[in-house]
């Protein structure tokens, strides 16, 4: 008897080939779209193009000697019938197993390219279907982040109208592992996806079939055939040259865009005037005019594409965390070109990504780096500055044009005023330190930047490097006042805001390289502690990802006579709406002992809290927002507080030792 929980799919008889060629041709471009949509999204746009059609040309039955023909679901009332089942199964079997290892294969090799698109062949242009708008682009960053069963799904689901169980059955018929996972997976994407769904996804964006062409380099082909005659007289002298290992170019100092066919060209690149930060409402990356000497440097430009659209081997790339790594779209944003130190450097923003783009100024044929960083719906705060160079514990920013002046400050010493830091006329700061990472935190840098009064009066606001392209902004919420509304998070450069981030910046290295946008400190409870030990505050530091989801840690800040004592953690939770908009109330414990040495367990709940109750090894309930009990040491207890309307909270996170 078996076991297993994998659909099993019956077999029909085998599919005449003239049958399999009538729906190939009836259906090409929906069984293309199926597969450009399946096909792997670190594939250029051009190659997935290619490689769909391809696939679908070669699924004729049989086309493959050697090699079973996948299995096809058994033709059931109202399905389609076995030819249109089979081609659906082959198509899917070659897309999903595009890159795929063979079994034993060696892990350490990577894997062949058995489905290398031998027709169609094209000689001279670049096909690419055409951009959609924004919906389309962040469907795409959708698709991309799921696996490729998931997506293939998606579209059997949505497009071909196909019922869960017939997916299940597809799906297994083209070999996938637990496709029950990959149908839920459609499921959460269709309803996160909303109605239009389908409509999107019949779009230009991700119609195979439906291609703008581009030529490649035109006068780098004409050198070469130039060159070809001249190459021709020298076959046998090069060849004596390569048997001694003389003349060959290190990998590292060839032309890296002699093969690359460029989606989009230095002169296609969206170039915002000067001006128009002063005069639009949308102030974010959009807004940024093309600065640096080099922007007109179609050569370094299109070195900086030429990578971004295919990195060469010895490419340095760094990529955050749920970024798409896709080659630039047709409305990629030039923001700077230009030397900084030692390197050329160019920025990028398609709308979704900020891509930084490095050469060493004296060998621009070397190895490059590439960093590539989200940066949708960025606003005036976090769309105020990005890295623009990072070289032997130093940082240089590229500031907004909206940013009239910067200053630098420790945020372990509150007290102390800012220093002036000196910027180009094109935005570019003065070398600055960088926070510290694993070890001492004896001082934490950050930017204090002001916006200009075109935009926006008096505006002052901090940022630090956590990591990113684009620091992280700092805000505050101070404790609650005694009336309504709510407090509401404000820059953190109030002498109440430097104080409270003065016991607390040294957990912000904690936060490097998450793809954080930005950290709120939020005072959200004070407490007046036994034995007249003075007031301590409580706060929930959050900090918000570029993705989405947030981290919080909770801290307790005892009375002390240092004003940089690093404030107690009394817990923590990842990908939590805990401190935010969506998550208003919290209540946190933590053992504390007094000066006589008594211990004590103390709870502190936000405004809302009108009660918190204890069980376990101790058993207490106090109205109000804070409590205070008698407690052996590192009690065994759960804490819970009573809301206003009624309901019930449960304690943040997990305590540790203390």
């Amino acid at each position: 008897m078996s076991t297993s929980q994998r659909p099993s799919a019956k077999v029909s008889g085998r599919v005449a080939l003239d049958q399999a060629e009538a729906v190939i041709v009836d259906q090409y471009t929906r069984l293309v779209r199926l597969a450009y949509l399946t096909l792997p999204h670190t594939l250029s746009r051009h190659r997935r193009v290619l490689v769909a059609h391809a696939l679908v040309q070669r699924a004729l039955p049989g086309f493959r000697i050697g090699r079973a023909a996948p299995r096809v679901p058994e033709q059931r009332r109202g399905r389609p019938d076995p030819a249109v089942a089979g081609t659906r199964a082959r198509v899917l079997r070659s897309a999903l197993a595009h890159d795929r290892r063979p079994r034993a294969w060696p892990g350490f090799l990577p894997p062949p390219r058995t489905l290398r698109p031998m027709l169609p062949m094209v000689w001279g242009l670049r096909l690419f279907p055409r951009a959609g708008g924004g919906e389309e682009i962040a469907l795409g960053q959708v698709l991309s982040e799921v696996p490729a069963p998931a997506r293939a799904a998606f579209v059997l689901l949505q497009l071909e109208g196909l019922s869960r169980s017939e997916v299940v059955e597809l799906l297994a018929a083209a070999d996938v592992p637990r496709p029950e996972r990959a149908v839920d997976t459609a499921g959460d994407l269709e309803a996160a996806a909303g109605e239009t769904t389908e409509t999107l996804l019949r779009s230009r964006e991700f119609d195979a079939c439906s291609v703008q062409t581009r030529p490649t380099d035109l006068l780098r082909r004409r050198r070469r055939y130039q060159l070809s005659w001249l190459a021709a007289g020298l076959v046998a002298l090069c060849c004596a040259i390569l048997l001694t290992g003389v003349g060959a170019a290190p990998p590292g100092e060839r032309d890296r865009t002699a093969d690359v066919q460029l989606a989009v060209t230095p002169d296609q690149l969206v170039r915002t005037p000067p001006d128009a930060w002063a005069d639009t409402s949308r102030v974010d990356f959009t807004a940024w005019p093309a600065r640096g000497a080099r922007a007109d440097d179609d050569e370094l430009i299109t070195r900086a594409l030429a990578t971004w659209t295919d990195p060469p081997r010895g490419t340095r790339i760094g990529v955050a965390r749920s970024t798409s790594a896709e080659p630039p779209p047709g409305q990629t944003q030039l923001l700077y070109a230009g030397d900084v130190g030692r390197e050329a450097v160019v920025l990028f923003h398609d709308g979704r990504r900020v891509v930084r783009y490095a050469e060493a100024v004296s060998s621009p044929s070397g190895s490059a780096s590439l960093t590539v960083s989200r940066s949708d719906e960025a606003d005036v705060t976090t769309a105020a500055a990005l890295v623009v160079s990072r070289a032997s514990g130093k940082i240089r920013y590229l500031t907004a044009p909206w940013i009239a002046e910067a200053q630098t400050r420790d945020l372990l010493t509150p007290d102390s005023p800012g220093r002036p830091l000196d910027m180009s006329d094109e935005g570019v700061t003065d070398a600055v330190a960088q926070p510290p990472g694993k070890g001492p935190c004896d001082s934490l840098p950050v930017l204090q930047l002001r916006s200009s009064g075109k935009i926006v009066e008096k505006h002052a606001f901090l940022v630090t490097d956590l990591g990113g392209l684009a620091p992280a902004h700092l805000s505050y919420t101070p404790l609650p006042g005694t009336g309504a509304p709510p407090r509401q998070p404000r820059e953190a450069t109030s002498g109440a805001a430097l104080r409270s981030w003065a016991r607390t910046a040294c957990r912000l290295p904690e936060l490097r390289h998450s793809g954080v946008r930005a950290v709120n400190q939020w005072d959200f409870a004070e407490q007046d502690l036994p034995e007249q030990g003075g007031k301590a505050v409580w706060s929930c530091t959050r900090a918000s990802t570029w993705r989405g989801p947030g981290d919080v840690l909770v801290q307790f800040r005892a009375p002390t006579t240092s004003a940089t004592a690093p404030a107690k953690l009394v817990g923590q939770a990842r990908s939590t709406a805990a401190c935010s908009r969506f998550g208003q109330h919290i209540v946190a414990a933590t053992p504390w002992t007094a000066g006589s040495g008594r211990r004590y367990l103390l709870a502190a709940g936000s405004r809302e809290v009108t009660g918190i109750e204890v069980t376990g090894e101790v058993d207490a309930t106090e109205r109000g927002r804070t409590l205070a009990v008698r407690a052996p040491k590192d009690p065994d207890v759960t804490v819970r507080a009573r809301l206003s309307d009624g309901e019930t909270l449960d304690e943040v996170g997990s305590r540790t030792a203390r």
